[in-house]
């Protein structure tokens, strides 16, 4: 049977953890990356048998998962973040998979969330297909900051039975993230020289609510469908804006910087 090995990347999990390592026990090796984290966090992992590692630095998410990945030692690699469980069905399918993997360097594997504690099932949260079990020699993670992604040089295939995911956890934890994300985001959209304006903000933010709630049928999901639509607006808004915010500072400091040379070139221009 080949070796699993199960990555998962933390800071500050001490709600969530042990619910994610005890769903895993079948695995043959666990590797917890612990970003510094102040709470019960690497306590809860290494008494439930994880190896836990520790950094201090945070070089976003894809780097980090491929630091957990390095120490990894599995034939196969299974990537979990905290906030995620595997119930039995989908355990004995990995268990199955990796065993007769029938020529597959992936697989895919349906995940099903929650929003405050109730599963959604439209919005453009389901279906939601995410690359998380690949041999360890054929995979890797992006290097994206935030919304990083598994990359697998072969065939891959697809799972059915479905990854359990407690995306928000209440209404604290999705300001939290709205925050979090949108500012990662925007350093990147930033970095790849992308404008914005405040009006353009607002008006993205309206089309991602009317995205979720309406063309992807979250109304179908109710109050909940209507919490995930303010959810993803809030963050389409924060990170356009931050954007927007981070562009005009940026033109300012090198206009300034432009006034100051032309001043020195002045100066210092023979007579």
């Amino acid at each position: 049977m080949p070796a699993l090995s199960v990555v998962i990347i933390s800071r500050n999990e001490e709600a969530c953890i042990a619910r994610c390592l005890r769903s895993v026990h079948f695995a043959d090796e666990i590797v917890v990356l612990d970003n510094n984290s102040t709470d019960q966090t690497r306590d809860i992992a290494s008494g439930l048998g994880a190896k836990v590692l520790i950094t201090l630095d945070w070089p976003g998410f894809g780097a980090q998962k491929n630091r957990a990945l390095a120490a990894a030692t599995g034939d196969w690699v299974l990537s979990l973040d905290a906030d995620e469980w595997v119930e039995p069905p989908l355990a004995a399918e990995i268990r199955a998979a990796i065993a007769n993997p029938k020529g597959c360097d992936g697989f895919e594997i349906p995940r099903r969330s929650r929003f405050c504690g109730r599963i959604v099932r439209h919005g453009g949260w389901s279906p939601d297909l995410v690359l998380r079990l690949f041999r360890r020699q054929s995979g890797r993670f992006s290097n994206d900051t935030v919304h990083e992604k598994v990359v697998v040089n072969g065939k891959v295939s697809r799972l059915s039975h479905p990854m359990e995911h407690d995306s928000i956890a209440d209404l604290a934890d999705a300001h939290d993230k709205i925050g979090r994300y949108a500012q990662a985001s925007a350093a990147r959209m930033l970095a790849e020289g992308k404008k914005s304006s405040i009006s353009k903000a607002v008006l993205r933010s309206v089309w991602a609510y009317m995205n979720s709630y309406v063309f992807r049928l979250g109304f179908l999901d109710g109050a909940t469908g209507a919490m995930v639509a303010a959810y993803s607006a809030g963050y389409t808004y924060q990170k356009w804006a931050l954007v927007a915010l981070g562009r005009k500072s940026r033109c300012a400091e090198e206009s300034r910087a432009g006034v100051k040379g032309k001043s020195a070139g002045f100066r210092n221009r023979p007579g």
